[in-house]
């Protein structure tokens, strides 16, 4: 006798913080899937991740509440919902199973991440119990994320008799990401042949971004549905059970397979729209110089919160080519961005008219350079400050990691898009977007990287060539290689020890710069978290 059940992953947004909004939103998009069974993600009423939210008594009331609300809507089906949930004096990483409006039974996670961005032994206990139940002759465990990558909380819903494993995900995203998460479940469900349900959140969260990527997997380890990335939607379909064998359907076409450069791309516009609006912020402003770095910043912030709502501002002085001029007005008035020049010059040369008795005698060095970058960021946070634009910074992770940068001056501002961003890869985003439309002049794309800080300056006069410095960066931060081995590839012992040293010294520009998406293995901040003071480097 063949059986089937209809079911929908929810791939949505749900605020930190937004627990009411959340438990309304669980019970409108229950409505909207009108399906016998509704996963929705990890940690749903919440939003991911909560922090020390969860350390608070009137935080975890709102919870209760917010799961009474969704009982009393009584859904006429199955709902498997994610919240926090205190038991016996312990707090869980949960999952509610909800039949009709009662509650059919609770999951609390097992394994609990605690490496990376993740921290969640600082607030959860783990659980230690499978839970299954059976739905019109089919029979499901619930699973929550880690569960799937340690792999033995799966194999005890096996052997407890799952056909299918619900997962609600709060799985982040980088660039390898997508990837791991198809060879996992499909290797999983092979080898188990135990099918999965895989819902993950589609939203940017300070410097997270999930992106979606839900898949449904059946129980020979095919992908049978695979949602787009980076969307927000209800993506349903059909597990059936025929003979006692499992399979599914649906009626959605696969999507194609984004390009790496269109799905980092994609990573960083839903970062930086969900950063903007959630914090109330109607629009935002940024500097212009007619570098690739500002060029592509506004090419995302534009994509994202739309040209009407950013403000751009050209701050050229003496250095600035007439080139970084004509580049950046010709971006502007193509893209429809409000658009101003206001030359940094005559504040310049009062502050040095201030500061001569002082510097008398003392060689012209960095600090004039310095200068110029701090009064732009003054002014940029004048114009940020009088139309509550947010900032957004334009560095890339290669500057930021060797601290080729200014404190309070090009450092400033709310949100850095692309922090997380290697200038070689920059390069290849910004042609990429002029593969949608051309929006950025192409000699901004070709011409040598500088600062016009100084006459003649390029970037490469201070740094090695971007291809060496974005691989050695990559083999220390990413992949916590020592001189030693970083030299054995290739790289001169001296200039090798420069850029680890730069590096190490650093930490704390970076640790006052603004939050940005993470979108490689490991970036600056949640990921890599090292001290200010070490004396760390002088033991190499």
């Amino acid at each position: 006798m063949s059986q089937s059940i209809s079911v929908s992953l929810v791939q949505q947004q749900f605020p930190v913080g937004a627990v009411k909004q959340n438990s309304q939103r669980v019970i409108e998009l229950a409505g909207q899937a009108a399906t016998d069974l509704v996963i929705f993600p990890e940690l749903t009423l919440t939003g991911y991740p909560p922090e020390d939210l969860l350390l608070r008594d009137d935080f975890m009331q709102l919870v209760e509440q917010g799961l009474a609300t969704i009982l009393d809507a009584s859904y006429p089906g199955v709902i498997v919902v994610g919240h926090p949930w205190r038991q016996d004096g312990a707090l869980y990483n949960a999952a509610s199973v909800i039949a009709n409006g009662k509650l059919l039974g609770r999951y609390f996670k097992q394994s609990l991440p605690n490496y990376g961005v993740f921290d969640e032994q600082r607030y959860f206990t783990a659980g230690t119990e499978t839970f299954s139940f059976e739905f019109k002759q089919q029979s499901f465990a619930v699973l929550i994320c880690e569960d799937v990558w340690q792999g033995h909380p799966a194999a005890s819903a096996k052997a407890a008799g799952a056909d299918w494993a619900l997962v609600l995900n709060a799985s982040p995203y980088d660039t390898a990401k997508i990837a791991q998460r198809q060879h996992l479940l499909t290797t999983l469900a092979e080898r188990l042949t135990l099918g999965f349900v895989y819902v993950n959140q589609a939203q940017g969260q300070d410097e997270l971004v999930f992106d979606g990527s839900s898949m449904l997997v059946d129980p020979s380890g095919k992908i049978v549905l695979q949602a787009p990335s980076f969307t927000r939607e209800i993506y349903r379909a059909e597990l059936h059970q025929q003979h006692g064998i499992c399979s599914a359907s649906h009626q959605l076409q696969l999507p194609e397979t984004l390009s790496f450069e269109a799905e980092v791309y994609q990573a960083l516009v839903m970062a930086t729209r969900d950063y903007i609006q959630q914090n109330g912020f109607p629009g935002a402003v940024l500097g212009l110089s007619g570098g690739i770095d500002s060029a592509l910043t506004l090419a995302i912030a534009a994509d994202a919160i739309g040209a009407d709502k950013v403000q751009a501002l050209m701050l050229p002085f003496r250095y600035t080519s007439s080139m970084s001029v004509e580049d950046a007005t010709e971006q502007a008035k193509t893209m429809g961005i409000e658009f101003d020049v206001v030359s940094i010059e005559p504040m310049y040369d009062s502050f040095m008219q201030q500061l001569a008795p002082i510097f008398a005698g003392k060689p012209v060095d960095t600090t004039e350079e310095n200068l110029q970058a701090r009064l732009r960021g003054v002014l940029l946070m004048a114009l940020s400050n009088k139309t509550g634009r947010m900032l957004l910074t334009t560095g890339n992770k290669s500057e930021v990691a060797v601290g080729y940068c200014t404190l309070y001056g090009d450092m400033c501002g709310g949100f850095a898009v692309i922090k997380d961003v290697p200038k070689t890869l920059v390069f290849r985003l910004a042609a990429y977007r002029n593969t949608i439309s051309p929006v950025i002049p192409q000699r901004v794309i070709d011409r040598p990287p500088s600062a016009e800080l100084a006459p003649g300056q390029t970037d490469q006069d201070n740094l090695p060539p971007y291809d060496d410095l974005d691989a050695m960066i990559e083999a220390y931060v990413g992949q916590d290689k020592s001189l030693s081995e970083i030299v054995a590839m290739g790289y001169a012992e001296a200039t090798v020890r420069r850029v680890l040293n730069l590096i190490d010294l650093n930490e704390y520009k970076r640790r006052q710069s603004a939050v940005g998406p993470k979108i490689t293995s490991r970036n600056f901040g949640k990921d890599r978290r090292y001290p200010i003071t070490s004396a760390m480097r002088k033991q190499r």
